[in-house]
Protein backbone atom coordinates (compact mmCIF):
# COMPACT_ATOMS: atom_id res chain seq x y z
CA UNK A 1 0.00 0.00 0.00
CA UNK A 2 2.31 2.09 1.32
CA UNK A 3 4.07 1.55 -2.76
CA UNK A 4 0.60 2.81 -4.55
CA UNK A 5 0.67 5.67 -2.06
CA UNK A 6 3.76 6.98 -3.32
CA UNK A 7 3.26 6.46 -6.81
CA UNK A 8 -0.22 8.57 -6.74
CA UNK A 9 1.50 11.35 -5.93
CA UNK A 10 4.02 11.42 -9.37
CA UNK A 11 2.44 12.97 -12.20
CA UNK A 12 0.60 10.51 -14.62
CA UNK A 13 3.17 10.13 -17.42
CA UNK A 14 5.77 8.72 -14.56
CA UNK A 15 2.77 6.56 -12.80
CA UNK A 16 2.33 4.81 -16.55
CA UNK A 17 6.30 4.57 -16.43
CA UNK A 18 6.13 2.73 -13.87
CA UNK A 19 3.58 0.08 -14.54
CA UNK A 20 4.87 0.09 -18.31
CA UNK A 21 8.41 -1.32 -16.54
CA UNK A 22 6.21 -4.09 -14.57
CA UNK A 23 4.51 -4.80 -17.82
CA UNK A 24 7.97 -4.45 -19.73
CA UNK A 25 9.89 -7.26 -17.45
CA UNK A 26 6.46 -9.58 -17.01
CA UNK A 27 6.93 -9.71 -21.04
CA UNK A 28 10.65 -9.78 -21.00
CA UNK A 29 11.12 -12.33 -18.48
CA UNK A 30 8.19 -14.70 -19.81
CA UNK A 31 10.19 -15.21 -22.95
CA UNK A 32 13.75 -14.54 -23.08
CA UNK A 33 14.72 -17.30 -20.21
CA UNK A 34 13.32 -19.72 -22.18
CA UNK A 35 14.19 -19.01 -25.64
CA UNK A 36 17.41 -20.85 -25.74
CA UNK A 37 15.35 -23.81 -25.01
CA UNK A 38 12.99 -23.37 -27.28
CA UNK A 39 15.32 -22.87 -29.91
CA UNK A 40 17.30 -26.36 -28.89
CA UNK A 41 14.51 -28.50 -28.03
CA UNK A 42 12.09 -27.84 -30.77
CA UNK A 43 13.77 -25.87 -33.21
CA UNK A 44 16.58 -28.11 -33.36
CA UNK A 45 19.41 -25.71 -33.55
CA UNK A 46 22.75 -25.74 -32.00
CA UNK A 47 24.59 -24.58 -29.28
CA UNK A 48 26.47 -21.82 -31.85
CA UNK A 49 23.77 -21.12 -33.85
CA UNK A 50 21.59 -20.45 -30.27
CA UNK A 51 24.31 -18.28 -29.43
CA UNK A 52 24.51 -16.31 -32.31
CA UNK A 53 20.52 -15.90 -32.15
CA UNK A 54 20.94 -14.60 -28.15
CA UNK A 55 24.10 -12.44 -28.98
CA UNK A 56 22.47 -10.78 -31.53
CA UNK A 57 19.92 -9.63 -29.73
CA UNK A 58 21.76 -8.27 -26.75
CA UNK A 59 24.27 -6.52 -29.11
CA UNK A 60 21.50 -5.37 -30.72
CA UNK A 61 20.38 -3.47 -27.59
CA UNK A 62 23.87 -2.74 -26.17
CA UNK A 63 25.15 -1.33 -29.24
CA UNK A 64 22.18 0.51 -30.35
CA UNK A 65 21.32 2.32 -26.53
CA UNK A 66 22.60 5.54 -28.03
CA UNK A 67 20.24 5.87 -30.81
CA UNK A 68 17.35 5.79 -28.62
CA UNK A 69 19.14 8.28 -26.33
CA UNK A 70 19.77 10.59 -29.19
CA UNK A 71 16.23 10.04 -30.70
CA UNK A 72 14.91 10.70 -27.29
CA UNK A 73 16.14 14.22 -27.13
CA UNK A 74 15.65 15.27 -31.23
CA UNK A 75 11.95 13.84 -31.30
CA UNK A 76 10.62 13.59 -27.69
CA UNK A 77 10.84 10.56 -25.79
CA UNK A 78 7.29 9.49 -26.25
CA UNK A 79 7.43 8.86 -29.22
CA UNK A 80 10.42 6.67 -28.61
CA UNK A 81 8.99 4.49 -25.83
CA UNK A 82 5.66 3.80 -28.19
CA UNK A 83 7.97 2.80 -31.26
CA UNK A 84 10.09 0.61 -29.15
CA UNK A 85 6.63 -0.84 -27.43
CA UNK A 86 5.98 -1.58 -30.77
CA UNK A 87 9.21 -2.86 -31.82
CA UNK A 88 8.90 -5.76 -29.27
CA UNK A 89 5.43 -6.56 -29.86
CA UNK A 90 6.38 -7.49 -33.14
CA UNK A 91 9.47 -9.31 -32.75
CA UNK A 92 8.27 -11.15 -29.69
CA UNK A 93 5.73 -12.62 -32.25
CA UNK A 94 8.12 -13.63 -34.48
CA UNK A 95 9.55 -15.41 -32.22
CA UNK A 96 6.37 -17.35 -32.10
CA UNK A 97 4.49 -17.80 -35.79
CA UNK A 98 8.72 -18.44 -37.01
CA UNK A 99 10.65 -21.94 -37.21
CA UNK A 100 14.03 -20.94 -39.71
CA UNK A 101 17.03 -19.27 -38.56
CA UNK A 102 16.21 -16.16 -40.48
CA UNK A 103 13.26 -14.70 -38.57
CA UNK A 104 14.94 -15.67 -35.46
CA UNK A 105 17.54 -13.17 -36.07
CA UNK A 106 15.26 -10.76 -37.38
CA UNK A 107 13.04 -11.96 -33.79
CA UNK A 108 16.40 -11.08 -32.10
CA UNK A 109 17.50 -7.65 -33.99
CA UNK A 110 13.78 -6.13 -33.64
CA UNK A 111 13.49 -7.27 -29.83
CA UNK A 112 17.03 -5.81 -28.98
CA UNK A 113 16.31 -2.43 -30.93
CA UNK A 114 13.17 -2.06 -29.05
CA UNK A 115 14.73 -2.00 -25.78
CA UNK A 116 17.37 0.07 -27.29
CA UNK A 117 14.58 3.08 -28.11
CA UNK A 118 12.60 2.68 -24.85
CA UNK A 119 14.91 1.97 -22.29
CA UNK A 120 17.10 5.49 -22.39
CA UNK A 121 13.66 7.01 -23.37
CA UNK A 122 11.77 5.70 -20.60
CA UNK A 123 14.34 7.17 -18.18
CA UNK A 124 14.55 10.29 -19.78
CA UNK A 125 11.01 11.12 -19.53
CA UNK A 126 10.87 10.18 -15.70
CA UNK A 127 13.95 12.43 -15.28
CA UNK A 128 12.62 15.02 -16.85
CA UNK A 129 8.76 14.49 -15.42
CA UNK A 130 9.75 13.58 -11.63
CA UNK A 131 12.58 17.44 -10.99
CA UNK A 132 13.86 17.16 -7.70
CA UNK A 133 12.37 13.88 -6.81
CA UNK A 134 14.15 11.89 -9.50
CA UNK A 135 15.81 9.44 -6.77
CA UNK A 136 12.17 8.39 -5.55
CA UNK A 137 11.31 7.63 -8.79
CA UNK A 138 13.85 5.52 -9.82
CA UNK A 139 13.44 3.73 -6.67
CA UNK A 140 9.97 2.64 -7.59
CA UNK A 141 11.06 2.06 -10.47
CA UNK A 142 13.42 -0.35 -9.82
CA UNK A 143 10.76 -1.56 -7.33
CA UNK A 144 8.40 -2.41 -10.21
CA UNK A 145 11.04 -3.69 -12.54
CA UNK A 146 12.18 -6.08 -10.23
CA UNK A 147 8.16 -6.96 -9.24
CA UNK A 148 8.08 -7.55 -13.32
CA UNK A 149 11.45 -9.84 -13.34
CA UNK A 150 10.01 -12.10 -11.08
CA UNK A 151 6.39 -12.36 -11.98
CA UNK A 152 7.67 -12.87 -15.52
CA UNK A 153 9.74 -16.36 -15.27
CA UNK A 154 5.96 -17.53 -12.81
CA UNK A 155 4.06 -16.70 -15.41
CA UNK A 156 6.28 -17.97 -18.27
CA UNK A 157 6.89 -21.50 -16.62
CA UNK A 158 3.05 -21.72 -16.33
CA UNK A 159 2.51 -20.48 -19.92
CA UNK A 160 5.16 -23.48 -21.26
CA UNK A 161 3.01 -26.30 -20.14
CA UNK A 162 0.78 -25.17 -23.37
CA UNK A 163 4.13 -24.46 -25.28
CA UNK A 164 6.32 -22.02 -26.44
CA UNK A 165 4.38 -20.35 -29.07
CA UNK A 166 1.80 -19.69 -26.32
CA UNK A 167 4.40 -18.11 -24.06
CA UNK A 168 5.68 -15.77 -26.89
CA UNK A 169 2.19 -14.74 -28.34
CA UNK A 170 1.44 -13.87 -24.63
CA UNK A 171 4.59 -11.58 -24.04
CA UNK A 172 3.58 -9.78 -27.09
CA UNK A 173 0.38 -9.25 -26.60
CA UNK A 174 1.64 -7.70 -23.27
CA UNK A 175 3.63 -4.86 -24.63
CA UNK A 176 0.79 -4.54 -27.51
CA UNK A 177 -1.31 -3.41 -24.33
CA UNK A 178 1.66 -0.97 -23.13
CA UNK A 179 1.93 0.57 -26.89
CA UNK A 180 -1.82 1.35 -27.07
CA UNK A 181 -2.12 2.50 -23.23
CA UNK A 182 0.95 4.88 -24.10
CA UNK A 183 0.26 5.98 -27.24
CA UNK A 184 -3.85 6.89 -25.23
CA UNK A 185 -2.69 8.40 -21.92
CA UNK A 186 0.96 9.29 -22.57
CA UNK A 187 1.29 13.22 -22.15
CA UNK A 188 3.35 14.71 -25.08
CA UNK A 189 6.34 17.09 -23.73
CA UNK A 190 7.49 19.56 -26.00
CA UNK A 191 10.65 19.16 -27.53
CA UNK A 192 13.02 22.05 -28.31
CA UNK A 193 14.64 22.34 -31.70
CA UNK A 194 18.19 20.50 -31.02
CA UNK A 195 21.25 22.64 -31.67
CA UNK A 196 23.90 21.11 -34.12
CA UNK A 197 24.08 17.53 -35.35
CA UNK A 198 23.19 14.40 -33.36
CA UNK A 199 27.19 13.64 -34.31
CA UNK A 200 27.84 16.85 -32.73
CA UNK A 201 26.02 15.46 -29.32
CA UNK A 202 27.96 12.51 -29.01
CA UNK A 203 31.00 14.08 -29.39
CA UNK A 204 29.79 16.60 -26.55
CA UNK A 205 28.90 13.70 -23.98
CA UNK A 206 31.85 11.34 -24.92
CA UNK A 207 34.04 14.41 -24.63
CA UNK A 208 32.85 14.81 -20.69
CA UNK A 209 35.80 12.96 -18.85
CA UNK A 210 33.83 12.75 -16.13
CA UNK A 211 31.17 11.57 -16.88
CA UNK A 212 33.34 8.46 -19.16
CA UNK A 213 34.89 7.80 -15.48
CA UNK A 214 31.30 7.44 -14.01
CA UNK A 215 30.59 5.30 -16.55
CA UNK A 216 32.99 3.16 -16.64
CA UNK A 217 33.34 3.00 -12.68
CA UNK A 218 29.69 1.95 -13.00
CA UNK A 219 30.94 -1.44 -14.64
CA UNK A 220 30.64 -3.38 -11.12
CA UNK A 221 27.14 -2.52 -10.48
CA UNK A 222 26.41 -3.70 -13.70
CA UNK A 223 28.76 -6.65 -13.69
CA UNK A 224 27.70 -7.89 -10.08
CA UNK A 225 23.75 -6.85 -11.22
CA UNK A 226 23.74 -10.18 -13.93
CA UNK A 227 25.23 -12.23 -11.58
CA UNK A 228 21.64 -12.95 -9.72
CA UNK A 229 21.03 -14.62 -13.23
CA UNK A 230 24.14 -16.40 -13.53
CA UNK A 231 26.31 -16.97 -10.37
CA UNK A 232 23.98 -16.59 -7.52
CA UNK A 233 21.55 -19.01 -8.71
CA UNK A 234 24.29 -21.39 -9.97
CA UNK A 235 25.50 -21.00 -5.70
CA UNK A 236 22.09 -22.01 -5.08
CA UNK A 237 21.89 -25.56 -7.43
CA UNK A 238 24.93 -26.61 -6.25
CA UNK A 239 24.01 -25.93 -2.46
CA UNK A 240 20.89 -27.58 -2.57
CA UNK A 241 20.92 -30.09 -5.34
CA UNK A 242 17.50 -28.68 -6.90
CA UNK A 243 16.99 -26.62 -9.84
CA UNK A 244 14.33 -24.65 -8.24
CA UNK A 245 16.71 -23.22 -5.35
CA UNK A 246 17.58 -20.33 -8.22
CA UNK A 247 14.00 -18.69 -7.69
CA UNK A 248 14.56 -18.35 -4.42
CA UNK A 249 16.88 -15.76 -5.08
CA UNK A 250 14.58 -13.71 -6.88
CA UNK A 251 12.09 -14.21 -4.47
CA UNK A 252 14.49 -12.71 -2.00
CA UNK A 253 15.32 -9.62 -3.69
CA UNK A 254 11.48 -8.94 -4.80
CA UNK A 255 10.09 -9.16 -1.01
CA UNK A 256 13.20 -7.16 0.20
CA UNK A 257 12.74 -4.41 -2.95
CA UNK A 258 9.04 -4.08 -2.35
CA UNK A 259 9.49 -3.65 1.50
CA UNK A 260 12.85 -1.40 1.69
CA UNK A 261 13.47 0.15 -1.39
CA UNK A 262 11.52 3.41 -1.22
CA UNK A 263 12.15 3.47 2.72
CA UNK A 264 16.14 3.26 1.95
CA UNK A 265 16.13 5.99 -1.13
CA UNK A 266 14.33 8.72 1.47
CA UNK A 267 16.45 8.05 4.46
CA UNK A 268 19.81 8.46 2.81
CA UNK A 269 18.39 11.15 0.47
CA UNK A 270 17.46 13.39 3.58
CA UNK A 271 21.19 12.16 5.08
CA UNK A 272 24.41 13.47 2.81
CA UNK A 273 25.98 13.23 -0.51
CA UNK A 274 24.53 11.20 -3.05
CA UNK A 275 27.98 9.86 -4.36
CA UNK A 276 28.79 9.17 -0.74
CA UNK A 277 25.55 6.05 -0.86
CA UNK A 278 26.72 5.11 -4.27
CA UNK A 279 30.15 4.03 -3.13
CA UNK A 280 28.61 2.28 0.07
CA UNK A 281 25.87 0.55 -2.60
CA UNK A 282 28.55 -0.82 -4.61
CA UNK A 283 30.54 -2.12 -1.33
CA UNK A 284 27.82 -4.06 -0.07
CA UNK A 285 27.63 -5.48 -3.53
CA UNK A 286 30.99 -6.26 -3.23
CA UNK A 287 30.70 -8.01 0.52
CA UNK A 288 27.69 -9.49 -0.67
CA UNK A 289 29.78 -12.71 -2.51
CA UNK A 290 32.13 -13.17 0.53
CA UNK A 291 29.63 -15.17 2.63
CA UNK A 292 29.08 -17.79 -0.44
CA UNK A 293 32.64 -17.67 -1.15
CA UNK A 294 33.78 -18.88 2.82
CA UNK A 295 31.41 -22.26 2.61
CA UNK A 296 31.90 -23.05 -1.08
CA UNK A 297 32.12 -26.83 -0.73
CA UNK A 298 31.60 -26.94 2.62
CA UNK A 299 29.23 -29.70 4.38
CA UNK A 300 25.66 -30.23 5.70
CA UNK A 301 22.09 -30.17 5.28
CA UNK A 302 21.11 -28.29 1.83
CA UNK A 303 19.21 -25.87 3.01
CA UNK A 304 22.02 -25.13 5.87
CA UNK A 305 23.84 -24.76 2.80
CA UNK A 306 22.13 -22.46 0.82
CA UNK A 307 21.93 -19.62 3.70
CA UNK A 308 24.98 -18.05 2.58
CA UNK A 309 24.01 -17.93 -0.87
CA UNK A 310 20.63 -16.36 -0.17
CA UNK A 311 22.24 -13.77 2.50
CA UNK A 312 24.73 -12.53 -0.44
CA UNK A 313 21.71 -12.23 -2.37
CA UNK A 314 19.89 -10.18 0.05
CA UNK A 315 23.05 -7.90 0.51
CA UNK A 316 23.23 -7.79 -3.57
CA UNK A 317 19.71 -6.66 -3.82
CA UNK A 318 20.50 -4.01 -0.63
CA UNK A 319 23.19 -2.73 -2.47
CA UNK A 320 21.35 -2.37 -5.38
CA UNK A 321 19.00 -0.20 -3.76
CA UNK A 322 21.09 1.94 -2.13
CA UNK A 323 23.38 2.61 -4.92
CA UNK A 324 20.90 2.72 -8.24
CA UNK A 325 18.44 5.46 -7.58
CA UNK A 326 21.14 7.58 -7.00
CA UNK A 327 23.28 6.52 -10.09
CA UNK A 328 20.13 7.51 -12.57
CA UNK A 329 20.01 10.76 -10.62
CA UNK A 330 23.13 11.52 -10.83
CA UNK A 331 23.57 10.86 -15.11
CA UNK A 332 21.52 14.05 -16.06
CA UNK A 333 23.81 16.33 -13.96
CA UNK A 334 26.41 15.62 -16.11
CA UNK A 335 25.65 18.11 -18.81
CA UNK A 336 22.73 19.83 -20.65
CA UNK A 337 19.23 18.69 -20.08
CA UNK A 338 18.32 18.95 -23.32
CA UNK A 339 21.01 15.89 -23.74
CA UNK A 340 19.24 13.79 -20.98
CA UNK A 341 18.65 10.96 -23.36
CA UNK A 342 22.10 10.99 -25.30
CA UNK A 343 23.86 10.83 -21.83
CA UNK A 344 21.71 7.86 -20.60
CA UNK A 345 22.31 6.21 -23.81
CA UNK A 346 25.80 6.31 -24.12
CA UNK A 347 25.69 5.80 -20.10
CA UNK A 348 24.45 2.23 -21.01
CA UNK A 349 26.51 1.67 -23.95
CA UNK A 350 29.63 2.33 -21.64
CA UNK A 351 28.94 0.48 -18.92
CA UNK A 352 27.24 -2.65 -21.28
CA UNK A 353 30.27 -3.53 -22.74
CA UNK A 354 32.33 -3.09 -19.84
CA UNK A 355 29.87 -5.18 -18.01
CA UNK A 356 30.37 -7.31 -20.82
CA UNK A 357 33.94 -7.89 -20.24
CA UNK A 358 33.52 -8.27 -16.76
CA UNK A 359 30.67 -10.85 -17.35
CA UNK A 360 33.29 -12.90 -19.56
CA UNK A 361 35.53 -12.69 -16.28
CA UNK A 362 33.32 -14.19 -13.70
CA UNK A 363 32.77 -16.69 -16.24
CA UNK A 364 36.16 -17.84 -16.70
CA UNK A 365 36.92 -17.63 -12.82
CA UNK A 366 33.61 -19.97 -12.75
CA UNK A 367 35.44 -22.55 -15.17
CA UNK A 368 38.95 -22.60 -13.69
CA UNK A 369 37.18 -22.44 -10.46
CA UNK A 370 35.56 -26.28 -11.13
CA UNK A 371 38.61 -27.19 -13.09
CA UNK A 372 41.27 -26.27 -10.46
CA UNK A 373 39.23 -27.24 -7.58
CA UNK A 374 38.98 -23.43 -6.08
CA UNK A 375 35.39 -22.89 -5.79
CA UNK A 376 35.26 -20.01 -4.08
CA UNK A 377 37.34 -17.99 -7.24
CA UNK A 378 34.54 -16.15 -8.84
CA UNK A 379 32.71 -14.90 -5.61
CA UNK A 380 36.37 -13.25 -4.79
CA UNK A 381 36.49 -11.66 -8.20
CA UNK A 382 33.00 -10.62 -8.24
CA UNK A 383 33.65 -9.12 -4.56
CA UNK A 384 37.01 -7.38 -6.20
CA UNK A 385 34.80 -5.79 -9.06
CA UNK A 386 32.28 -4.67 -6.90
CA UNK A 387 35.26 -3.09 -4.64
CA UNK A 388 37.31 -1.36 -7.64
CA UNK A 389 34.09 0.27 -8.40
CA UNK A 390 33.13 1.81 -4.91
CA UNK A 391 36.55 2.78 -5.03
CA UNK A 392 36.68 4.13 -8.29
CA UNK A 393 33.46 6.54 -7.46
CA UNK A 394 34.90 7.55 -4.36
CA UNK A 395 38.34 9.25 -6.32
CA UNK A 396 35.37 10.79 -8.86
CA UNK A 397 33.88 12.26 -5.68
CA UNK A 398 36.97 13.42 -3.53
CA UNK A 399 38.20 14.61 -7.17
CA UNK A 400 34.86 17.05 -7.11
CA UNK A 401 34.12 15.09 -10.72
CA UNK A 402 30.49 14.30 -9.66
CA UNK A 403 27.66 16.75 -10.04
CA UNK A 404 25.68 17.59 -7.33
CA UNK A 405 22.05 17.47 -6.92
CA UNK A 406 20.59 21.22 -7.58
CA UNK A 407 18.70 22.52 -4.36
CA UNK A 408 15.45 24.07 -4.76
CA UNK A 409 14.77 27.46 -5.77
CA UNK A 410 14.19 29.78 -2.69
CA UNK A 411 11.50 32.23 -3.28
CA UNK A 412 12.31 35.72 -3.31
CA UNK A 413 9.63 38.41 -2.03
CA UNK A 414 8.09 40.46 -3.95
CA UNK A 415 8.62 43.99 -4.58
CA UNK A 416 6.73 47.33 -4.97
Amino acid sequence: MRTWREMRGFPLAVQLLLVNQLGVNTGFYLLIPYLATHLTDNLGMSAAVVGIVLGVRNLSQQGLFIIGGSASDRLGARGVIIAGCALRTVGFALFALGDDLAVMLGASVLSGLAGALFNPAVRTYIAQEADERKAEAFALFNVFATTGALIGPLLGSALLLVDFRTSALTAAGIFAVLTVAQALVLPARTVEPGQGTVLGDWREVLGNRAFLAFALAMVGMFTLENQLYLLLPDGARRATGWDGAAGLVFLVGTLTNLALQLRITRALKARGDRARWIATGLGLMAVAFVPPALVVGSSGHPLLRALPVLAGALLLYLGVMVAQPFVMELIPGFGRSELTGTYFGIFYVVSGIAAAVGNAVVGWAMDAGERGDAGWLPWACCALFGLASALGVAWLHRAGSLPTPRKPAVPVPATA
